[in-house]
């Protein structure tokens, strides 16, 4: 069958006259000023990238808000203006709605639902969710992804080398080359709903038995590869539940802590998308129960040996096991190491693992404002790599690091207070890296991604 919506060099030239003035004009300040040595005004510049981003759907305001929860992959004034865009873009009215249901399960589409609501629930950036209800009275979530997406993914991707060329230009310190790939792979996984569906199976898998968290069933017979349905989970935003109870606040910290590390540690699975739009929090007699896991686009699957790598680094760091940190660095492939370059790994590697290392109760990072979480480290790293650099950071970084900062951001939100050291420690109990690499092969194949 032919695919109207594939990747069409006429979506990407629409895409690009949309985009490219705004994008490509900022990064022409931005090299202009290099070139002819002139001052700056970042925050504006910023500023005027943000605005560029943000009236957008699509690709390229996700990669601000990712570009935005990596500390110090972009300079200071623009991750501030970054981390404003937020995922609840303007959605789509009806008529798009109705085409699009057209076009995904045929013309008597409304008859499959015993009812569909017209307005959407939630707006993101690459599609919009409404509420429905299925012929067996299931309440359904139904996301319908936006029209020439794969267009505009490729033609956002262009643009965002564009940047990170420019930037190179700017600060060779680090090499973005992998985290552009790492990017860019990621964003053409979440245009497929067909795998977003075969994640959220994953994930009922893995936290199977876990009463902390609440996973949605897909209902195949309602999804597509645009069109995703899964059952529709009750709860309320996470940050309204800033002010209850420690004990509650507690409860939703730990849920946060399973729903995260749990699949990582058994099966070498993350949740890559810390947004706090993609969490809700269920109730039980009025009290906080837990968390509703509600998407499953970014996911990404590590291989057993990078898990394993994660477990060294931490034993390393709890024992001052110097050899064992640096074997743990070079199992995921950084190489070249001077013990300069060492050293800066580990400060980010302390501030990471602080939490974890430290066998008492507390919160995430004390007196830490969420939007600095990590800048001071960042700062110190970068300051070594522009030295005695440049370093190239391995992908599989790029979602584990914009994670665990999304989540530790979460707790501090949250003002939890817990012993995240044995919360851990719990997680690694029995860990064995070919036995994960079992669980993982098992599981994988166990719903179509292996």
């Amino acid at each position: 069958m032919s695919d109207s919506e594939r990747n069409r060099l006429s979506g990407r030239l629409s895409r690009y006259a949309r985009v490219g003035v705004n994008v490509g004009g900022v990064a022409a300040k931005v090299a202009g000023a290099r070139l002819f040595g002139t001052s700056l005004d970042k925050g504006k510049n910023a500023g005027e990238l943000a605005a560029a981003l943000g009236g957008l759907k699509g690709p390229l305001m996700k990669v601000g808000q990712i570009l935005s929860t990596v500390p110090d992959l972009v300079p200071p004034e623009y991750a501030a203006e970054l981390s404003q865009l937020q995922s609840n873009a303007p959605p789509m009215g009806w008529p798009f709605v109705r085409r699009r249901m057209q076009a995904e399960l045929g013309p008597d589409w409304e008859k499959r639902f015993a009812s569909f609501d017209r307005q959407p629930a939630a707006a993101a950036s690459l599609g919009q969710v409404h509420r429905a209800v299925g012929k067996d009275g299931r309440a359904l979530a139904v996301k319908l992804q936006y029209p020439d997406m794969q267009s505009a993914v490729e033609a956002d991707l262009t643009q965002l080398r564009m940047l990170f060329s420019v930037y190179r230009r700017i600060d060779a310190s680090i090499d973005t080359s992998q985290i552009l790939e790492e990017i860019s792979a990621r964003i053409r996984e979440e245009l497929d709903y067909g795998r977003e569906a075969r994640h959220a199976l994953l994930y009922k898998i893995m936290l199977d038995g876990q009463p902390l968290v609440r996973v949605p069933e897909v209902e195949p017979r309602l999804s597509t590869q645009r069109l995703l349905s899964l059952t529709w989970l009750e709860g309320g935003r996470l940050l309204d539940f800033r002010d209850r109870s420690l004990d509650e606040r507690n409860c939703i910290a730990t849920a946060m802590f399973e729903a995260w590390w749990s699949p990582f540690s058994h099966y070498g699975v993350i949740h890559g998308d810390p947004h706090l739009g993609n969490y809700t929090v269920f109730e039980e007699d009025g009290v906080a129960g837990g968390i509703n896991l509600l998407d499953y686009g970014c996911i990404r699957i590590f291989p057993p040996a990078f898990v394993d790598g994660v477990v060294n680094l931490f034993h390393g760091l709890l024992e001052e096991d110097r050899a064992r940190v640096v074997a743990a660095y070079e199992s995921w492939g950084f190489v070249g190491l001077s013990n300069e370059l060492i050293d800066a790994l580990n400060i980010w590697a302390r501030f990471i693992y602080a939490p974890l290392l430290d066998d008492r109760v507390r919160t995430i990072a004390d007196g830490v404002a969420p939007a600095e979480y990590g800048r001071r480290e960042a700062f110190r790293v970068h300051q070594v790599l522009k030295e005695k650099g440049p370093v190239t950071v391995p992908r599989e970084f790029v979602f584990m690091d914009r994670a665990a900062i999304g989540l530790g951001a979460v707790f501090l939100h949250l003002r939890a207070e817990l012993n995240f050291h044995r919360l851990f420690m719990a997680t690694l109990e029995g860990f064995d890296e070919r036995l994960l690499g079992h669980r993982q092969q098992a599981a994988l194949g166990g719903v179509g991604l292996a």
